[in-house]
């Protein structure tokens, strides 16, 4: 069962040789990990608030059954329309019947990983939807044909000059590899499609069960585009992401911007409480007002209660999608998550693979982690990533994937007593040699 090694060998091989994906690379997690390093730095209770939002996400985590039950309650109060899905195949089933009931023509989306998880885009596109990805790193990655590369930023392999290349074939004339002038472009292209929507998606960084709010994170605004301006707003989200009240919630928004950016706040932090409503007209509330009439808040599970009640990989679910683990990690550094990955990337996203796509496509990234530790240091909540890859690659041999130069190293060991397959002899004489020389 070696051919996943041997492409995903031949993956490698080939990112390392590609001058601009490494020269893309060492920008961006160089410059990510010194605006971390000097926020982090900026906040003397960062120690706090890491220790907060820990306790937040355990006691969430070990609660989530109840405060899923309190979140469907308190939407449902608010009008919204709730959803828990099981799988991928549910989600996507769930938002395409949304869509079509409204006749929907073009949808909009903001980032989310959960929707790359299930597929969505192409589910809805299968069904005839037009969907348009309005983050710009994604609008790059969707125009590419391409999967987002970073949880934080999906563009990260694309160099300037080959987004000024794909604006320009985009728009027809030539547009300048100056950053400005290619955010400036992609503002003109979007524009019209955030006022000609009828549906938009979007994911959220953590909601509050208790008031049944909804909190994104952004930086561009789109995300408040995609939210408020077509009448019928989709949010999907991993059940992970629930906790128990706003100030739980704000314990997370504080923690999320200094390690994904090096920003102490995002730009934009959306709270989202049900449909737009007025009571305006003799105190008389109804829902509808200058936001969507309809809110549609979509859970999906797709594995994550198994990986919640397995004790050696439950701390994966702590994980608030920041990235910082990314832009330390030596491997990610040097191949991408165009190949460091299969829809998360990384080592949290071998974890996270393994339970929602299979222990299978896990294999490749799985086997890559060098085990240094870097992510722990750097991550907020402080997961112990290569403890649980050493658990995700003891299930992988014992279902048959492991390195054949793993296999090579073991069987050498049992036979001949050394890594080398040097015959025991010549091991024992090449030894004796060194201890003669005095070493």
């Amino acid at each position: 069962m070696s051919e996943w090694y041997e492409e995903y060998k031949e993956k490698v091989s080939s990112a390392i040789r590609d001058e601009r994906l490494q020269l893309a690379l060492e920008r961006a997690t160089a410059r990510f990990s010194m605006a971390r390093k000097e926020a982090v730095a900026s906040l003397p209770y960062i120690q706090w608030l890491r220790k907060r939002a820990r306790e937040v996400k355990a006691w969430s985590i070990e609660n989530l059954t109840q405060l899923i039950s309190i979140l469907r309650e308190r939407a449902e109060e608010l009008g919204c329309s709730f959803h828990l899905s099981e799988d991928s195949e549910e989600l996507r089933k769930y938002v395409i019947k949304v869509c079509s009931e409204h006749e929907a023509q073009l949808i909009i989306k903001s980032k989310s990983m959960v929707t790359e998880e299930v597929d969505l885009n192409e589910a809805l596109e299968r069904e005839g939807f037009r969907v348009v990805e309005t983050d710009l790193g994604e609008f790059i990655v969707q125009l590419r044909g391409e999967r987002a590369t970073h949880m934080v930023v999906p563009a990260i392999h694309v160099p300037k000059e080959e987004v000024a290349a794909l604006f320009s074939k985009a728009t027809g004339r030539r547009v300048s590899p100056n950053v400005e002038a290619l955010a400036l472009t992609a503002r003109q292209l979007l524009r019209r499609e955030f006022m000609s929507a009828d549906v938009g998606i979007t994911g959220a960084n953590v909601i509050a069960a208790e008031t049944g709010t909804i909190v994104i994170l952004e930086n561009e605004g789109n995300a408040r585009f995609v939210s408020n301006v077509p009448p019928v707003h989709v949010c999907v989200a991993g059940i992970e992401k629930v906790v128990p009240t706003i100030d739980d919630a704000m314990a997370i928004v504080q923690l999320l911007p200094p390690n994904a950016t090096g920003q102490l706040m995002a730009c934009y932090v959306s709270l989202i409480t049900g449909p737009s409503r007025t009571a305006d007209i003799e105190l008389t509330t109804t829902i509808g007002a200058h936001g969507p009439r309809e809110l549609h808040l979509v859970l999906l599970d797709n594995g994550r209660s198994s990986m919640i009640l397995d004790p050696n990989f439950k701390e994966a679910a702590y994980c608030i999608r920041c990235g910082a683990c990314l832009n330390v990690c030596p491997v990610y550094g040097k191949v991408g998550g165009q190949v460091m990955g299969y829809r998360y990337v990384g080592g949290i996203g071998a974890i996270f693979t393994a339970f929602f796509h299979g222990v299978e496509k896990a294999a490749p990234v799985a086997f890559s982690c060098t085990g240094c530790g870097a992510c722990v240091k750097v991550c907020p909540l402080e997961i112990d990533v290569p403890s649980m890859i050493e658990k995700l690659r003891q299930r992988l041999v014992s279902l048959g994937y492991a390195p054949p130069p793993h296999l090579k190293i073991a069987e050498y060991v049992e036979s001949r007593q050394n890594p080398f397959g040097e015959p025991v002899k010549e091991r024992i004489s090449w030894l004796k040699e060194l201890e003669e020389g005095g070493y």
